[in-house]
């Protein structure tokens, strides 16, 4: 099932969060803690825009909801890794707070579509 709200730019901006991010975690300084903090964050960052590509060309509706739920999931997950960043703190301050703040917009963006596909 094709999400016909046509949200093209969505799947763009999750492309862009992404590469943000691998751009972000390519600038982390080498040693074993920054190397687990940028794996877990990288997987759940790039996993945001997957999973929409996906949910739009879910075969169903609960497909859609399905991968959008997970969508949602990760951006939660990443703004977790990147409170992580800022605490202790690994990485630009700057970048940190601007990648964090994209991740709760599209943390709240998810919240929204899947509620409005869930129909409540």
């Amino acid at each position: 099932m094709e999400n016909t709200s046509g949200k093209p730019e969505l799947e763009q901006r999750t492309l862009a969060f992404s590469i943000a991010v691998i751009r972000f975690a390519s600038t982390m300084p080498r040693n074993e803690v920054t190397a687990t903090v940028a794996r877990q964050l990288l997987h759940s960052a790039t996993s945001i825009g997957a999973n929409y590509r996906e949910a739009n060309r879910a075969e169903s509706r609960d497909d859609f909801v399905h991968k959008t739920a997970i969508a949602q999931k990760e951006a939660a997950e990443t703004d977790y890794w990147l409170e992580i960043c800022r605490q202790t703190p690994i990485g630009d301050a700057s970048q940190v707070t601007a990648l964090a703040d994209e991740a709760r917009q599209l943390l709240a963006i998810f919240t929204t579509i899947n509620r409005k596909a869930k129909g409540r």
